[in-house]
């Protein structure tokens, strides 16, 4: 497994993994929606990004992050937004990795700070968080602008 950050001939295989991420969501992200992400993720000049998973030419995984701004730390966050691994590669390693090319990442370019959110039902996910982050203990309000 190799894990690299997406180039734009990923799109294919990407929008696949997107769709199935917004599937294990139950929700449906609008396709204008999809192409201004990954516009985002090609743009150097964008604080997004999205690392892949690939075996054999094959993406099997993927993970979207954004550098941000904080009022607590001279260093930036990097928010874990999204993270997904095919169902069929799930437990062998994929979402540890990909994770862990985050952390890189962000101790390379001065980050103080990696951290996501998920949904209190993703015990599966959550088996692995607990080995490799902390729980902050924080709840999550939001309103929605639309």
């Amino acid at each position: 497994m190799k894990i690299r950050m997406a180039h734009e001939d990923d799109f294919a295989q990407w929008v696949t993994l997107w769709k199935g991420y917004q599937v294990f969501y139950k929700t449906n992200i609008a396709e204008a929606t999809t192409d201004t992400t990954w516009s985002r993720f090609l743009d150097p000049a964008e604080p997004m990004y999205c690392a892949v998973a690939e075996v054999d030419g094959n993406l099997i995984g993927m993970v979207h992050y954004i550098f941000h701004r904080s009022c607590w730390t001279e260093g930036d966050y990097v928010y874990l937004q999204d993270l997904f691994a095919a169902p069929e590669m799930r437990g062998k390693g994929v979402g540890r990795a990909l994770i862990e090319h985050v952390y890189a990442v962000a101790k390379a370019q001065g980050g103080s700070r990696v951290w996501w959110l998920t949904h209190e039902t993703n015990s599966d996910a959550m088996h692995l968080y607990d080995k490799i982050a902390d729980k902050s203990g924080f709840i999550q309000y939001r309103k929605l602008m639309t």
